[in-house]
């Protein structure tokens, strides 16, 4: 959304205002007022027109002018009624020079998790990828995964449903998989170019029409009714906005809502698998676990909840 179609919105919500009043105001032609009232109520917003002028009496459910709108985090917002891939595009937008993108769908046709796994997406669901430029060594970049993590469960917390994480990056609730989350990135040893988080939510979804071997759930699966698509992105936005401008207090907030953290994991590594119990997470997101050998630590993995002997 452009900087007068912002203004010409920020001043309908405290309307009721006339054109003539909004077009003095914002010093353009009344008729640039009218072709940005019409761009919102194309883009959804509700505008109301009356004696005493225009007045916002509604804003749209789910959408980029909609999720940009009040939002208190410095990211655009681009939006897609469908797309093959939010993190592609992101990538796109990556090799163009952008950055503090958000790339938003309803749907993903070709959405992939990690180890290229397929990653289901229907309409209904929160499919997004955040595009940004760190300033922090490539070592470093695995935090923004944890701080996607911890985003997200705290705005599924907000919204009554008690979310933890599974390390690296899973959100769950009780074991069955609410989101997942893609870190891309490029850069060399000293400094990260971009990131790209790709974070995908089953929000307003059936967890019949998601892939079973995930044993997957939705927040409204888990409230009994829908969420607020709108209010949810922009808290998962906010709240990670706040955590990578202070990347030293994510591992505090992960261990905080960590269900790994004490249970016996079984982790797949390119050295084989480590197995034992998992006893701490180090920054920038290494998990420490005991095995009947020692502690190991590891920075990439795949891994599986045990049950205990």
């Amino acid at each position: 959304m452009n900087e007068t179609r912002h203004r010409v919105l920020e001043a309908l919500a405290d309307g009721p205002v006339s054109g003539p009043a909004l077009a003095e105001a914002l010093g353009v032609s009344r008729a640039a007022v009218w072709k940005h009232v019409e761009g919102l109520r194309e883009s959804g917003f509700d505008v109301e027109s009356g004696d005493d002028g225009y007045r916002l009496a509604s804003v749209p459910e789910f959408g980029g002018a909609a999720v940009a709108y009040e939002l208190g985090a410095p990211f655009e917002v681009e939006y897609h009624d469908s797309i093959p891939s939010t993190n592609a595009r992101a990538r796109d937008l990556a090799a163009e020079g952008a950055t503090d993108v958000v790339v938003l769908a309803d749907e993903q046709t070709g959405g992939r998790g990690r180890l290229d796994r397929a990653w289901s997406s229907p309409s209904g669901g929160i499919w997004l990828s955040l595009l940004f430029r760190p300033d922090a060594p490539m070592a470093h970049a695995p935090v923004f995964t944890l701080a996607a993590a911890v985003a997200v469960t705290r705005a599924a917390r907000g919204a009554g449903v008690d979310a933890t994480i599974k390390w690296p990056n899973d959100v769950l609730v009780d074991d069955r998989k609410l989101v997942g989350i893609l870190t891309e990135m490029e850069g060399e040893a000293d400094r990260v170019s971009w990131v790209v988080v790709g974070i995908g939510i089953n929000a307003n979804v059936d967890p019949a029409a998601l892939p079973s071997d995930a044993d997957p759930t939705s927040l409204e699966a888990e409230r009994g009714s829908p969420v607020d698509r709108r209010s949810f992105t922009q808290r998962v936005l906010e709240e990670f906005d706040a955590l990578r401008q202070s990347p030293e207090t994510v591992v505090d907030a992960w261990r905080e809502y960590a269900t790994t953290l004490g249970r016996r994991v079984g982790v797949e590594t390119p050295s084989g698998t480590v197995e034992g119990e998992a006893v701490d997470i180090e920054f920038p997101g290494a998990l420490v676990v005991e095995t009947d050998t020692g502690r190991v630590t590891i920075t990439a993995g795949d891994c599986d909840h045990l049950r205990p002997v």
